[in-house]
């Protein structure tokens, strides 16, 4: 089982951190990938330590002398949303094995989160302007101090009796789609996919286009915008998804290995904030999507650590 794809409570997940290491705890691989933010790495890492009590387990790139594992691997990890480009659709990001401590990465995140926090209180001013007054001091409880994100006003709506469930609270008030007279969905500010797998690589990290059947659905469009995107620095694409469509993940495979790039599984686990999506992801074979990786990941920790 491989999971290089996973919320917490650190961003819009319903599990600590710690749970998800436990539930984790007989994954090949696993990946803590919170929106915005590795706040949630520390205690991630930790657990699994606790669980294994083997050195392999590592996060970060290491300075020991630790070699690279096979399986029972965790890392820590990030999901960014970056500019997708003209003719294609939302391109989220995964930085996979970073050193959550890396001072680039620290403050990339952070000016993430300005942009964040900045449409946060846009979308506050647009819920009022149709009559829903959200206390922004009660807003953020439901972020329990993390990264406040849209299931967080959904959850709000909810249960408030403006929405029945939070997929409700989504089409109606928090999506692009969302009926114009009560959208209150507002677009944030998206780094250059560049510079994006600039700071992911100078971190030690992968730098791996997450869900590519939410940037394109056009096959001939996917291997033209990985082509420029591999020569701008990307390393590889979940090609294997929860959402996924049996002939997407045949076509997006199919395009790693035409390309040359890395393949990871995920979920895209949020806990009950998604609830039909279940932890872990069942591959045909662990060793075509874990070595590749792993290669990958061990080039960038020793280019960051040179």
């Amino acid at each position: 089982m491989i999971d290089l794809h996973v919320h917490s409570t650190a961003s819009d997940g319903t599990f600590a951190p710690a749970e998800l290491a436990r539930q984790g705890r007989d994954f090949s691989v696993m990946a803590l990938t919170d929106h915005d933010n590795c706040d949630g790495v520390d205690e991630f890492l930790c657990e699994c330590k606790i669980e294994n009590g083997k050195c392999k387990i590592e996060g970060v790139p290491s300075t020991t002398n630790c070699q690279l594992p096979t399986t029972n691997y965790r890392l820590a990890g990030v999901e960014l949303s970056v500019e997708p480009g003209e003719g294609y659709d939302k391109f989220h990001l995964l930085g996979l094995g970073v050193d959550s401590g890396n001072e680039g990465l620290k403050r990339f995140l952070r000016r993430i989160l300005d942009g964040r926090n900045a449409r946060n209180d846009k979308i506050l001013a647009r819920f009022a302007e149709i009559g829903i007054v959200i206390p922004h001091a009660e807003i953020d409880t439901y972020a329990h101090g993390e990264v406040l994100a849209r299931p967080h006003f959904a959850n709000w709506l909810v249960d408030h009796g403006y929405a029945p469930d939070i997929s409700t609270a989504f089409s109606t008030y928090l999506t692009p789609s969302s009926p114009p007279e009560t959208n209150c969905y507002i677009t944030r500010y998206h780094p250059d996919p560049g510079e994006a797998f600039d700071v992911i690589h100078a971190a030690g990290g992968v730098a791996v286009m997450a869900h590519p059947r939410y940037w394109t659905k056009d096959p001939a469009r996917l291997r033209e915008g990985l082509a420029r995107l591999k020569a701008r620095g990307l390393d590889g694409i979940e090609a294997v998804y929860q959402a996924n469509q049996p002939e997407e993940t045949i076509d997006h495979v199919r395009a790693a290995r035409e390309l040359g790039l890395c393949m990871t599984a995920g979920s895209d686990f949020h806990g009950t904030n998604k609830p039909t999506i279940k932890l872990g992801m069942t591959v045909d074979d662990e060793s075509t999507f874990i070595a590749p990786f792993l290669e990958r990941l061990d080039f960038w920790r020793k280019a960051a650590t040179a």
